[in-house]
């Protein structure tokens, strides 16, 4: 028996399983979930590890879906194309593969790391007002349930277990294969550029109406921002991407290595932090390119982090975002760590954090050698006062008991749950958290 330990990326959490398992195929997933309900022991699916939330710890079986992984096939519909994926598929092969078909994902989020499944079944985004969630794009899947069976569902084929499933949080069973909708390649043109915050709250309502994905990042303790403008151009554009020298000094010496340096400068003297805030804002500069979508959309982070995300009413976002920051003027605490605010509209997913309102989503983070809960609990309290939602894949501190109110469809969900896992094979300490 395997007793090695396993560790989310953030180091959030950790868990020594019974045995980890790589199935090669869902006859063989299939079999082994079987099994382990008739034993009582506990089965968890994990993919990069890359949730800050302990939805993939377990002490029973954590089962590895790297080998089922690929485009299975890609058909043509009246609504437009449709990808089959198997859910160990890691996104930055995902989208390298629908580029070789002429194809892309729609919506993209920031990190690319993650397999598609663990993407989805936590409520993974993009930015964009007229842009839902990945769960959006769901349009079937294959499950594998506690009993073994394997389970195909859409929204005409065992419909509530498809409409719970779409953002299960491995609570159902294991996912084992997705229709996604996808469109057709696409190039994005990125324009960013520093601003004051003040103004990007005066022009958000036109940046939303005119712009494909906006998204920008305050600078706690300043007036200043950076706004990422990124407009969807045909495929067959001619890329103008950044240079290999702009790309390294932008995107790894400065947002990584640097910053890894100053976040641990900063550790050890945070006074320090509101005066770097103010001088890092104000070196930032203008850049524009354009690039293959998923190029613009994804960046690499290597600076370890802890982080806590709050989907908030749109029209509640420039209030919020004035609470935080007079919580940090009258506060001693200091943030490194931009704030990351990004938009989506509204959906039906049950469980999506943007179920039936347009959403602004407000992330913060702070640097994993320093402590982030004076941080989070604020921002926490804040966003619960206008009936925020946390990102079931990001620290947070909510319970099944005060998240039921914000969910319509919360009982809808934990009916699924125990229709199909009466006994709880796949649950956790974070699903009895959550869901109780």
């Amino acid at each position: 028996m395997a007793q090695d330990t396993w560790r989310n990326w953030a180091g959030t959490h950790s868990s020594t399983p019974h045995r980890f398992e790589t199935p090669r195929s869902v006859a063989e997933l299939s079999m082994l979930v079987a099994k382990a309900t008739e034993q009582g022991l506990r089965v968890k699916a994990v993919g990069a590890g890359h949730s800050f939330t302990g939805v993939a710890v377990t002490d029973g079986i954590l089962v590895s879906l790297d080998h089922i992984c690929g485009i299975e096939s890609v058909r043509q519909t009246p609504e437009g194309p449709i990808a089959t994926v198997l859910a160990g598929t890691r996104l930055r092969s995902l989208n390298e593969q629908l580029w070789e078909r002429g194809l892309a994902m729609i919506n993209l989020g920031d990190i690319d790391v993650q397999s598609i499944a663990g993407a989805l079944g936590t409520g993974t985004h993009g930015t964009g007002a007229r842009f839902g969630g990945l769960a959006t794009l769901i349009r079937g899947l294959q499950i594998v349930l506690a009993d073994g069976t394997v389970a195909d569902c859409s929204e005409s084929e065992n419909p509530e277990l498809f409409q719970a499933a779409r953002i299960g949080l491995g609570a159902l069973g294991i996912i084992t294969k997705l229709d996604l909708a996808v469109t057709a390649a696409y190039a994005l043109h990125a324009a960013e550029g520093p601003a004051r915050l003040s103004e990007t709250l005066d022009g958000l309502e036109h940046d939303l109406e005119s712009v494909d994905h906006f998204e920008f990042y305050w600078f706690p303790h300043t007036n200043r921002v950076l706004t990422k403008r990124n407009t969807r151009l045909p495929g067959d554009t001619e890329l103008a991407p950044l240079s290999r020298i702009r790309g390294y000094i932008d995107d790894e010496l400065m947002s990584n290595t640097l910053f890894e340096g100053i976040n641990r400068v900063t550790t050890a003297f945070p006074a320090a932090i509101p005066q770097i805030n103010h001088i890092s804002a104000r070196a930032l500069s203008a850049r524009e390119f354009t690039d293959r979508s998923y190029h613009v959309f994804a960046s690499p982070r290597r600076v370890r982090f802890r982080e806590m995300e709050y989907a908030v009413p749109v029209e509640a976002v420039k209030d919020t975002l004035r609470e935080i920051s007079g919580w940090l003027d009258r506060s001693d605490c200091n943030i490194a760590f931009p704030v990351e605010v990004r938009f989506a509209p509204g959906d039906d997913v049950w469980l999506s954090t943007a179920n039936g309102r347009d959403s602004a989503y407000i992330a913060v983070h702070q640097y994993h050698r320093r402590d982030h809960s004076e941080y989070f609990d604020a921002v926490e309290a804040i966003a619960r006062a206008v009936d925020g939602r946390p990102h079931w894949g990001k620290m947070h501190g909510r319970t099944a008991d005060d998240l039921r109110p914000t969910y319509s469809r919360f009982d809808d969900f934990c009916t699924v749950r125990d229709k199909h896992d009466p006994t709880r094979t796949f649950d956790n300490a974070y699903l009895r958290q959550v869901l109780a």
